[in-house]
């Protein structure tokens, strides 16, 4: 039978436990001139969680946070699961609107807004109908820690399946799915993390990547359960990103292929050398070749993930393998271009037939949906019963994404169902002509997406950016390339300039560019 000393529920708050006891004195934090301990990020963690006790949160009341990459927003990862409530963190990008439905459906009953977002959420309050608690960070919350109590007790949850974090979908189409997590996949999945990407007591992670998006894809708890510190980052721009990898010495940060890019073509004043090579996690799009390439040139090496909100952020890794480090950069690319293989705290990724649940042919050509299972997975969505259902049809959990299974057991995703361009009966990845495109000298960014066409159904349509002071390329020059490493049935037919749509999680909203493509 389970007894005290033989099982203890999972939770990430262990990491902070932890991590205050052996490295109690090591620089957790950094914040622009601020740095905090472990033992200090500990106690600031436990003085939040007991001002929100003396508030009335207790289990299972949800907690709301509106804030950037900042030490708030970490502590907060901690403090409220500390009381067995369950944290929402908000989109800063969303509208009132958008907010007000999240505080509603979420029930949320006290809500953490950074001063620069707390107008937005004073009309989304108004919106929302909803009477609580709102705490402007910037003038309240350091009097709020001062009267909590340091030495608040620290409640692991009664159960690991409890929920741990309320997490909302884009909501491309429609209100956003509220998806829910629990202590003991956000445990595992920071594990995962952890081992993943090497992570020591010695690493310094640059918060790039929002921690609103899957609660940082679980690195908010990870960074810590490995000792490592946390740069914290305001803003996602160049120079203050060059200027803390050089002066902090940062070995590890993630970020959408927006990051990348953006990185890449950073103007000459923005960037900083630094001796050290820099981790870079990617997901959300294959990296091209000419970004790796361009990335290692500059001291990054990248790692391609890939994952979803309801995986708690990365559910599979295109791991490393003997070799991968000497072939060329084309071939080098193809083979880091797949999403690889489950994380070591994800059961199974598997290419599926999604009408008869069998795998398909694992020869790098059947097409299928890509299914996971295991504990890093949602509990279901919140109030949705018949969308949890659907999702979690045959025992295992629907990406809604077309991928194929290589014979070493890679996965590689080829398009999400609803990309994938149908024209005179033929399948097109829209992935894989924006790999080609990818690689034209002067193209920064593209996109492709299905234009209605009478005689083929649809044709693919191509949305490029260019690179800054690029020159006279036309939409001719650009389908000529396409010709050139394309069968030509592939090649988009038409061509828009200009600057892609993006999610605030930097990848392209696919919908706006298809209703263009429509007009």
């Amino acid at each position: 039978e389970r007894t005290p000393a033989n099982y203890v529920p999972l939770s990430p708050i262990s990491f902070l436990v932890r991590a205050a006891r052996v490295y109690g004195q090591r620089i957790a934090v950094i914040h622009g001139e601020r740095r905090y301990t472990y033992a200090q990020l500990f106690e600031r963690s436990r003085r939040l969680a007991s001002a929100l006790a003396d508030m009335g949160i207790g289990k299972g009341d949800t907690v709301s946070i509106m804030a950037p990459n900042t030490p708030e927003m970490l502590e907060a990862h901690y403090a409220v699961p500390m009381l067995g409530a369950v944290l929402c963190s908000i989109n800063i990008r969303l509208d009132a609107g958008a907010t007000a439905f999240i505080l509603q459906h979420s029930e949320a009953k006290v809500v953490l807004a950074d001063g620069e977002f707390c107008a937005v959420m004073q009309r989304a309050l108004a919106q929302s109908g909803r009477r609580l608690r709102l705490l402007d960070i910037d003038s309240e919350y350091e009097a709020l820690l001062a009267d909590g109590d340091p030495d608040h007790p620290v409640r692991l949850p009664d159960d690991e399946w409890q929920a741990i974090a309320l997490n909302y979908t884009s909501g491309t189409t429609g209100n956003p799915k509220g998806v829910v997590l629990h202590h003991r996949g956000a445990y595992l999945n920071a594990c995962g993390n952890a081992l993943t990407f090497g992570l020591t007591p010695r690493s310094v992670y640059l918060w790039t990547l929002p921690m609103f998006h899957c609660n940082g894809w679980t690195y908010t708890w990870a960074v810590t359960l490995a000792g490592g510190t946390h740069v914290c980052l305001r803003r996602v721009e160049p120079a203050p990103i060059f200027a803390a990898i050089a002066e902090h010495g940062v070995t590890h940060m993630c970020g959408a292929p927006v990051v990348l890019s953006m990185l890449i073509h950073a103007p000459e004043n923005a960037r900083r050398s630094f001796p050290q090579t820099v981790q870079i996690a990617t997901g959300g799009a294959a990296p091209p070749s000419t970004v790796i390439a361009r990335m290692e040139a500059m001291g990054f090496a990248v790692t391609h993930l890939y994952g979803l909100t309801e995986s708690y952020g990365p559910s599979t890794v295109c791991m490393w393998q003997p070799g991968l480090d000497d072939m060329p950069i084309e071939q080098k690319a193809s083979f880091m271009a797949r999403q690889g293989v489950n994380m070591p705290t994800l059961e199974d990724a598997a290419v599926l037939d999604p009408v008869t649940m069998l795998p398909v042919v694992p020869d790098g050509t059947a097409m299928g949906e890509l299914m996971l299972r295991g504990n890093t997975v949602m509990k279901g969505y919140l109030k949705n019963p018949s969308a949890s259902e659907e999702a979690f049809a045959g025992g295992w959990f629907h990406t809604g994404d077309i991928a194929v299974m290589h014979p070493d057991g890679y996965v590689e995703v080829k398009d999400r169902a609803k990309d994938i361009i149908i024209s005179g009966g033929e399948n097109i990845s829209s992935l894989e002509v924006e790999e080609v495109l990818y690689k034209h000298p002067d193209v920064m960014e593209a996109a492709v997406v299905a234009r209605p066409d009478e005689k083929w159904g649809e044709t693919p349509q191509a949305f490029v950016t260019l690179k800054p002071g690029t020159p006279g390329v036309t939409e001719a020059d650009i389908i000529a390339w396409c010709r050139t490493h394309l069968a030509h049935f592939k090649c988009p037919r038409y061509v828009t300039f200009g600057t892609l749509p993006k999610t605030s999680t930097g990848k392209v909203q696919k919908f706006e560019l298809r209703e263009q493509a429509r007009g």
